[in-house]
């Protein structure tokens, strides 16, 4: 059996889709550990979950509120991604030298994990939780992107002792991608992404087991769900009330359930509206009619997975990316998130909930897609593959070398499989996730 090493950052949308794939090869007798965040790993994978634990960054600068486009991302990038890499350095490689794993499966935003593994020889795999970086983002902003090579280029210096050359957001052994084409659309990618669709599967209940079920009871009208994820806190008070004040105002026609950690919605409001701090959104998502969120990747592709029709309204990072592509799947309407308010809200959610404007039926067809392509079950057999292969050169050679930068505008290739960044502010939440602006 194989032994493989998760390293995820402390960020739950990236995380999640990882846990099911854990959860595929644990059942299959392989054994499993991470690097990351304990608490944060464990309150998701099960409290059994073995963590090899990696500092977090110290203090982190707060994002500002509006800040967007290419300002947003080198934010994201100088600001978070690479401290948080150079923070997580030192526990990915003692993880590695003490687990000893065949493959080392690593989340495109947890960097350290890739550079650390090239340096040391071992096999590694990327696991992209969002598509943003597969339609190749930055390639109307050649600047941009030559900024970002120059800042990969420093941090491997530091964390991975300058060894190898592969972009460490794309593993030359293989990159699991959780979607298929039915969302993505005809993107170009090479031949070693593997869209295996999301990896949906059933998590421990945590804080969320006292849900009041019964609220949802019996016939009723159509039910929607309002979330902004766990790290939009920061921006989602003025969108979040405009919410509560457009579903309020539809009476009998709907009720809601609006996700407010922050305690952001003011107001009595109408016995139709259900306020809570969380849900569990996967056994929720099976009882509601439409889906109001951020466009934030694991929500998207979780109520697609259900075949549920969203209204999306991207804030920043890849939200927009993944807005797009849930209209063009005809599966959604898209807001502005700025200009969002409780009419237009209230328009959004009755054009996703008419059964003439094929919303829905869209929202199957790529649901249809997402379990045939496997999800978690297809991620594994990836995997098993790649150690399997890794053995095989490991005995042959007594090492695996790594040479070669894959990007995702490399030669074409076949890539659906035979067979769910939200990120931003410098606070920990109980949980351990680290929430930056």
């Amino acid at each position: 059996m194989g032994r493989f090493l998760f390293v995820v950052p402390p960020l739950v949308g990236h995380v999640n889709p990882a846990v099911g794939t854990a959860a595929a090869l644990a059942a299959r007798g392989h054994d499993i550990a991470w690097a990351g965040r304990p608490e944060l790993v464990r309150s998701l994978a099960g409290a059994d979950a073995v963590v090899h634990p990696c500092a977090l960054p110290g203090d982190l600068p707060p994002r500002p509120a509006d800040l967007k486009g290419p300002a947003a991302f080198r934010f994201l990038w100088e600001s978070f991604l690479v401290p948080l890499a150079e923070a997580m350095a030192p526990g990915v490689r003692t993880a590695i030298r003490t687990y000893d794993p065949d493959v080392v499966v690593c989340d495109q935003q947890a960097v350290a994990g890739a550079l650390v593994a090239e340096s040391l020889g071992r096999t590694w795999v990327t696991s992209a939780t969002t598509s943003a970086e597969l339609v190749d983002p930055l390639a109307a902003m050649p600047k941009v992107a030559a900024w970002l090579d120059e800042l990969l280029a420093g941090l491997r210096g530091r964390v991975g002792g300058a060894a190898g050359g592969a972009d460490p957001r794309f593993s030359p052994h293989g990159v699991l991608a959780y979607t298929t084409r039915a969302l993505l659309g005809p993107v170009e990618l090479p031949d070693r992404v593997w869209l295996v669709g999301p990896s949906v599967a059933a998590r421990p209940a945590g804080g969320d087991d006292d849900f009041p079920w019964e609220w949802l009871d019996g016939s009723g009208p159509p039910t929607v769900l309002v979330s902004l994820g766990t790290a939009n806190n920061d921006a989602g008070a003025r969108f979040l009330n405009a919410a509560a004040e457009a579903l309020g105002a539809m009476g009998d026609r709907v009720r809601a359930v609006l996700v407010d950690p922050g305690g952001l919605v003011g107001g009595r409001l109408p016995d139709h509206l259900l306020v809570r701090p969380h849900v569990p959104q996967l056994a929720l998502l099976e009882r509601v009619d439409a889906v109001v969120c951020h466009a934030g990747h694991n929500t998207v592709c979780e109520a697609l997975w259900h075949s549920v029709p969203l209204v999306v309204a991207p804030i920043r990072d890849d939200q927009p990316i993944v807005a797009g592509q849930v209209v063009d799947a005809g599966a959604g309407v898209r807001l502005r998130f700025g200009r969002a308010d409780a009419a237009r809200i209230g328009a959004a959610v009755d054009a996703v909930l008419d059964p003439a404007g094929g919303h829905r039926k869209a929202a199957a067809a790529v649901g249809e897609s997402f379990r045939a392509a496997g999800g978690s079950a297809s991620a594994a057999d990836r995997l098993e593959a790649v150690a399997a292969g890794a053995t095989r050169a490991t005995r042959a050679t007594g090492a695996t070398g790594i040479t070669g930068i894959i990007r995702p505008d490399g030669p074409p290739g076949t890539t659906e499989s035979a067979g769910s960044s939200e990120s931003t502010g410098n606070t920990r939440s109980t949980d351990g996730e680290v929430r930056v602006p």
